[in-house]
Formats: C-alpha cells, structure tokens, sequence
C-alpha cells in the first residue's frame, strides 16, 4: 500500500467524481482509477459503488475514510516537521572568531533583526588567515577578521572601528595619567607584530606616529600579546598597544592600560563572508553590521575625550 494510494481514495471520496479529482490531483484520471483499484484490491474490500452514473461510497469506504484523512493529517505533520528541522539546519550559521572579541560578539548578537532570531550560531577560535581559508572553503559562513583591507574571493563587511589603547609597565611615570597623548610615548620602544605579520596594524600605528612628529623606536621583537605583556610588566622599557576587548583581559598590577587623547588610532573589524553568499543571509548580516556599527561609534564617540 502506497500513501499516494489514500491519498487518491480521499480525493475521490471528497469529489464523488474520478474526473475531479484528478484535476484536483493534478493527474491523469486514469492514474486515479488504477490507483483506487489496486487499493481495493490490497485491501480486499469495495470502496467505491461505481453501479450508476454517480460514484458513492460503500459502507467500507465512509468506515475507512476518517481513517484515511487521519493517515494524511499525520504525513502532513511529518513533513512540516522534516521541513522545520531542514531550515534549523540551514540556520545554523558558522562563524570563525579571534579570542579576545569579548562584548563585542554580544554587540553583533544583540544587532541581529527579528529575521534572524532564529538563526542557531556555531564559533570556532582559529588564527586570521585560518578563518579566511576556512570561508573561502565553505567550511565557515563568515568570520570575523581584522589586519585586512581586502581578501581576494570575499565579501568584506565593515562591522565597527576599534580604538587602539596603550599597554605600558605600572611602574613608570606616564601610567599616573588618566589619558596620554601619542606624542608622551616617543621615548619608549614600541612592542608591535613586524609589518610582514600585520601590515594594517604596523603602518596604522607608524603613520600616527608620525603625524604627531615622532619616528617609533621599534623594541624587542613582538612575540604575542601575552607574552610581550609579561615582559613588559617584568620591567622591559617598552609599549604597546592593544584592542580595548582585549584590554579588558588584562588583570596584571605590572600593566597599566590608558587609552589615547585626540584622534584615535583605530583598526577595523570586518565580517568576511564569500562572494557568493546566499542573498538572504547577506541581506541579514548586512543589516546586521550596520546596527552594530552605528552602536559602537557611539560609544567610541562618548569615551574619546579622557
């Protein structure tokens, strides 16, 4: 016994006429009548009394038919379910992310528009150039990425500008200051990730630099974030500078974090998706970024003054 074979008896019993109800069906009658009579036949029993010109159904056909409506109300259940299921699925957004985005990610969760509300997220922490490979590849749907201007086959979407703040030891005399001016800091060697590691950050922090008249004296090699902190606040002469996400990770009494006076020196977060990516999600992360941009430069905006 077949599904379509009820679900043909039903059309039938419904139209109490084999020709309606295969252009109810969207099928020839004949399919219909063949498919009524196997039915009949595999069920050994008469469903329909064809004797007149009329078709009506049998004392076995009115006892079988709420049955039948009942087999067809659960497969419609069935496949609702199956169908809901198939767009969590495909609700679930793959999102490659640093370490240190902190409130941040909350910011871009909370942007989300009531489109995406249902929208189910799965992170994954990987190094910059792994989370691009890994969209390039279809592997991730998107991924949070700073140090780029471009990537070759992705779309790039601008999600906030972050201003850099300055990590220094507590132990020397500018970190009694509640805010420092780039200028202050000329005489320290500068701990930053050499320019063939982070192009975009090396030549954003040289150029302020030298817009406000001073060429950076470059310190020990920057060995990571970590690290370089330690070294710092064990007593090395040096500065760096940090996201204020990470900042907020900082818990050594040796580092002292100030932010910047004036004009900021800030790196932009992007959400980098593929080129192709499907119109509907891109329409919702566009939107998306957009929110959590304006939300962010007006923070900025309320802390740049010291």
């Amino acid at each position: 016994m077949e599904l379509r074979q009820i679900q043909y008896f039903i059309a039938v019993a419904e139209e109490l006429h084999f020709g309606r109800a295969a252009e109810r069906l969207h099928i020839g009658q004949p399919a219909v009548s063949q498919q009524v009579r196997r039915l009949e036949r595999e069920l050994r029993t008469q469903l329909f009394d064809r004797s007149s010109r009329a078709v009506t159904l049998t004392p076995a056909g009115q006892a079988l038919l709420p049955e039948g409506r009942e087999l067809l109300k659960a497969l419609g259940c069935f496949v609702a379910k199956a169908e809901r299921l198939a767009a969590q699925n495909e609700a679930t957004f793959r999102v490659g992310i640093s370490s240190a985005l902190g409130q941040r990610l909350d910011d871009f969760l909370d942007a989300l528009p009531d489109s995406g509300s249902g929208t189910r997220f799965e992170f994954q922490t990987l190094d910059a150039h792994t989370r691009l490979e890994e969209v390039r590849a279809g592997r991730l749907d998107a991924a949070f990425i700073r140090g780029v201007e471009s990537a070759p086959g992705l779309r790039l979407l601008t999600l906030w500008y972050d201003p850099l703040v300055v990590a220094l030891p507590a132990a020397h005399p500018l970190a009694e200051r509640d805010c420092l001016d780039l200028a202050d800091l000329a005489g320290l060697p500068l701990r930053i990730a050499s320019r063939s590691e982070n192009p975009v950050l090396f030549d954003a922090v040289v150029a302020a630099c030298r817009k406000v008249g001073f060429e950076p004296t470059l310190g020990p090699p920057f060995t990571g974030l970590q690290d370089t902190l330690a070294e710092i606040g064990a007593g090395a002469a040096g500065w760096t500078l940090m996201y204020p996400t990470a900042a907020k990770t900082v818990s050594s009494r040796r580092i002292a974090v100030l932010p910047l006076n004036g004009e900021p020196v800030t790196i932009r977060m992007f959400l980098a998706l593929r080129e192709n990516a499907d119109p509907g999600r891109l329409e919702l992360l566009t939107a998306t970024s957009a929110q959590v941009r304006r939300k962010v430069a007006d923070e900025n905006r309320q802390h740049r003054h010291c």
